[in-house]
This record gives C-alpha cells, structure tokens and sequence, in this order.
C-alpha cells in the first residue's frame, strides 16, 4: 500500500510539473524571463517555510532522529551544497524560462526531461561504470530529440537550444543533490537552494529587464502556481513518494513530465507537433524508460 501511495505522490509531481510548462510560457506575456524566475523560486522557497517547521518539529520529537534531519541553516556543508545547487538551478532555470519564449511548453517538456539520460553520460566522466541498456537510452533519446528538434536544415531552433543546455544545466543539479542530500536535511537544502536562485535571478532582472508592479499582478497566476506548486508542493510530493518508491521506478513516473507538458500544451496553449515530432517524443519517452532498466533490475 505504501508502494502504491508513493507512486501515485510521484504521478501527481509529474502532471504538476508538466503543467507547470504552460504557467511559464503564459508568465512572459507578461514580464520577462528573469524576473519570471526571481518570484517564481523566491515564493517557492518561502512556500517550503512551513513544511520543514512542521518535519523539524516532527523529528525533533523523535530521539532516533538522524542528523541530517536536525541539520542547522549554520551548517557550513549545508551552505556549500545550497550555494553549489542553488547556481545550477539558477543557470538552468534562466535558459529554461528565455528558451520557452522561443519555443513551445510540449518541446521544452520533452527536452528537459533529457537530464535523465545525460546523467549517465557526465557519470561516465567521472569514471562510473554506465550498463548497456542505457547507453542505448541514450542512443534512441538523441535520435528522438533529432527528429523533435532538428530542422530538415539541419539546424536547431534558439529556443529548443537553450532548452537542451537546461537539460545539462539540470543534470549536475541531480548530481549535486544526489550528493548532499545524502549528508545534509533536505528541505533545507530546497529552500536555500531555491532561494539562492531567485536572488540571482533578481541580479539580471534589475540590470536587463524593466519590472513594472501591474505587470506582475497580472503575471500573478503563472507566478503563483510555479512557486507554490511546481517547486513547493511537487518537491514535497517528490520527497514523499521516493520514501516509498524505488529510485529507478521513480525516475521513469517523473519522466512522464514530459508528456504532462506535450498534453497541456495540446489542451490549453493549442500547440501542435508534427508526426516528425511526435515521433521524436515518443521515442525519447521509451529512452528514458531503457535507460532505467539496468537500476530497475537492480532494485528487485
């Protein structure tokens, strides 16, 4: 029951997710990129406050409690991981948030989610042995990501470019919280990490974009709804659902984030893909599912 509880905690963050593409593609009619990415993470952080008051009174009553789940704000490795994490997330959240200005929510969707098989690919790097049956996820999501994103020129669209660098950007994210959450309180991590991000985003916005008051009230829906639910609550429902999931089985139900974004972008934005296109997702969606095989049988 409580395998069954965590999946479908992990469905609710991908259609969150999903959906949240839409919010960001409306916001820009409104504001530009960065100051989008300023309220966005700065709200989310402060929507995060009261979950880990309550988890921090939870465990505080529990003698048994681990230290990572008593870790300070002071803590010094907790502020290198949130400082780390918190400019990887401020680099792919600004090429996310200006690619979407060129490209549509589906696509963005679909390429974003590429950080699943692009992990592997920085693992090998750093001398990790990488199985087989990923290397071909690999293989089968850069055809895919050819056909959704290439031209007949061969040429890649600015949009869908920078959305691919955001797909990295996004990776070592996944990298560096793999490995500090290992060590610190994650929540707390959330929250600085995205509080960081908005700062940051706060810097290019001041000196790039004009910030008008009215424009962001109207900008209020699209703000709101990625603060508080795609970072806040999907983040919370992640952490929740992973307790009870195995992390392979995991990472393919967030995948489905991708076709969360495609569908939306379908039903609210009257976006269309080509069969090229629609090619091109579903095999990078059976990409990410190979991909997870080798973990999947690992964890039976």
């Amino acid at each position: 029951m409580r395998k069954l509880k965590g999946e479908i905690y992990l469905l609710l963050a991908a259609v969150i997710w999903g959906s949240a593409f839409i919010f960001q593609k409306m916001g820009m009619d409104y504001i530009g990129p960065f100051t989008f990415s300023f309220f966005r993470f700065t709200l989310g952080s402060l929507a995060l406050l009261p979950v880990i008051f309550i988890v921090g009174k939870v465990n505080g009553s529990k003698q048994t409690a681990d230290r990572k789940q008593i870790t300070p704000f002071r803590d010094r490795q907790l502020m290198t991981g949130a400082l780390l994490c918190g400019l990887a997330n401020f680099v792919a959240g600004s090429l996310q948030q200006v690619g979407i200005v060129f490209t549509t929510a589906g696509k963005a969707g679909f390429i974003t989610s590429m950080d699943i098989v692009i992990v592997p690919v920085i693992l090998l790097f750093m001398k990790k042995k990488v199985p087989f049956l990923t290397w071909l996820g690999i293989a089968i999501a850069a055809f895919g990501l050819y056909l959704l994103c290439i031209t007949d020129g061969f040429s890649i669209q600015l949009g869908d470019g920078l959305v691919m660098a955001c797909a990295v950007a996004y990776s070592f994210q996944i990298l560096l919280i793999d490995y500090y959450s290992e060590r610190v309180d994650v929540l707390k991590l959330s929250f600085m990490q995205f509080f960081l991000a908005g700062i940051m985003s706060l810097v290019p916005a001041l000196l790039f974009e004009e910030i008008a008051f009215q424009a962001v009230i109207d900008c209020g829906v699209p703000i709101l709804y990625t603060a508080v639910l795609e970072v806040s609550i999907a983040f919370t429902l992640q952490i929740a659902g992973q307790k009870h999931t195995p992390p392979a089985v995991a990472t393919v139900i967030m995948s489905l984030e991708a076709f969360f974004s495609a569908v939306c972008g379908t039903l609210f934005l009257g976006e269309t893909m080509s069969g090229r296109e629609i090619t091109g997702c579903v095999l990078m969606m059976a990409a990410f599912i190979i991909a997870q095989i080798p973990e999947m049988r690992h964890n039976e």
